[in-house]
């Protein structure tokens, strides 16, 4: 008997990588066609989002906007072609375009240290640190950029979860090239989060399903994976009541200074990612679905209330795809309009979406096949989330003393 048991244990200990590899090997399919409407909805999302809580933007803060001020949806406010919340994670796109999704970090810091549109809060300081020669990731850090926790790549995040339909890790990973650009800690994971939602929402419709499976591309220990396990538990609670749960979010995460310490303002005006990221997921729970309502929710919670439902409705309308939104949010677009600071009107826009995805799909080890009809379908892998190391704004570690060379500042025009 005894020269069994060594046997039987060695068999056994081949079972286990035997099935950690046929979990690793795991696939599922996306047409490429079912990718692209599901991607184009994805940004309609954002257009309507941004477009019907535009008006309200900033006007309440640490207040709910009653219903009778909110402004009613007319089919043109999906024309939004000037907006900050839109252009600025165009000039990302459009690195990666021209780069490929490889590109270096620093070369994403060239490219945003001359754009030349207006900024503000954590973008304003990032860019002014790359055009003084403060490489990234130091133009992000708190040591340099005061706003380092702020919503900035928050709302510019959008664009790595369309460019990577199903695979939150290439998502995720883009957050670590584009995001520590200007932010740092919980300003960088919030837009890691919803990159990965983005990501998610090409399989899941239930918004609660994607809320709770994007929760882990945030690090154990951060206050940002704190405020949305937050809110998933008051919203089980209270599941018909989104402004209890508002109030519960308000006496925490807006009140408490203990969540405040990174904020780069301390009044009633609150442009941290975190309590902003916590309205984005109101209307997306509370939303139930419901396109109107997710809007309605994630605007009517104020602060940052054209971003916010951007975001929420950005997510929800991927679920959708293109072709199964509602006829009122699409039905104006201008297919010509020419989104501000970039070469992009929608149909390019699309284009350079649908070659980035191709990308992403071969980055993450997945492959392109054709159907019985001919039709190409992506083969992606099915990855557990690795989430990204945690750091805290008010604990940051040291900067990395990474700085331009003088080839790399001869190639930033803008001052």
């Amino acid at each position: 008997m005894w020269r069994t048991a060594p046997l039987a244990i060695f068999l056994s200990s081949l079972l286990i990588p035997a099935q950690s590899l046929k979990a690793q090997n795991q696939t599922r399919r996306l047409p490429a066609r079912e990718y692209a409407d599901k991607m184009k909805g994805g940004w309609i999302g954002q257009m309507c989002g941004v477009g019907w809580g535009g008006p309200t933007e900033f006007q309440w803060k640490s207040a709910i906007i009653p219903e009778e001020e909110m402004p009613r949806w007319k089919p043109e406010m999906v024309n939004q072609f000037e907006q900050d919340d839109l252009y600025v994670e165009m000039t990302f796109l459009r690195t990666l375009e021209l780069h490929g999704l490889e590109v270096s970090i620093r070369q994403a810091g060239i490219d945003f240290a001359n754009s030349g549109y207006p900024l503000w809060h954590a973008n304003a300081a990032g860019r002014a640190n790359l055009r003084k020669g403060i490489a990234p990731p130091d133009s992000g850090h708190p040591k340099f950029n005061k706003h380092a926790d702020d919503i900035d790549y928050q709302i510019e995040s959008d664009f790595s979860g369309l460019i990577a339909p199903g695979l939150p890790n290439v998502a995720i990973e883009l957050g670590e090239e584009f995001g520590r650009l200007m932010n740092y800690g919980d300003g960088v994971y919030g837009g890691q989060f919803f990159g990965a939602m983005y990501a998610l929402a090409f399989f899941e419709k239930d918004p609660r399903q994607i809320v709770q499976a994007g929760l882990e591309a945030l690090p154990e220990g951060s206050q940002y994976r704190e405020c949305v396990s937050d809110v998933l538990r008051w919203h089980a609670e209270n599941p018909q009541d989104w402004q209890k749960t508002w109030r519960l979010v308000n006496d925490k995460y807006q009140k408490n200074p203990a969540y405040r310490r990174a904020s780069c303002e301390k009044g009633d005006f609150n442009i941290d990612a975190k309590l902003n990221g916590a309205y984005v997921v109101l209307g997306l729970l509370y939303g139930q679905g419901d396109p109107d309502r997710t809007i309605l929710v994630a605007t009517r919670c104020g602060q940052d209330s054209d971003c916010n439902p951007s975001s929420a409705t950005g997510i929800l309308f991927t679920t959708f795809g293109f072709e199964k939104t509602p006829e009122r949010f699409k039905s104006a677009l201008n297919p010509e309009g020419k989104f501000s600071h970039t070469p992009y009107n929608f149909p390019t826009l699309v284009r350079v979406c649908e070659r980035l995805a191709r990308q992403a799909v071969a980055k993450a080890g997945g492959r392109i096949e054709k159907d019985e009809k001919g039709e190409e379908v992506f083969i992606l892998p099915v990855e557990k989330i690795k989430p990204p190391k945690l750091e805290k704004c008010w604990e940051p570690g040291p900067p990395g003393g990474s700085k331009f060379t003088d080839e790399e500042m001869a190639k930033i025009t803008a001052r």
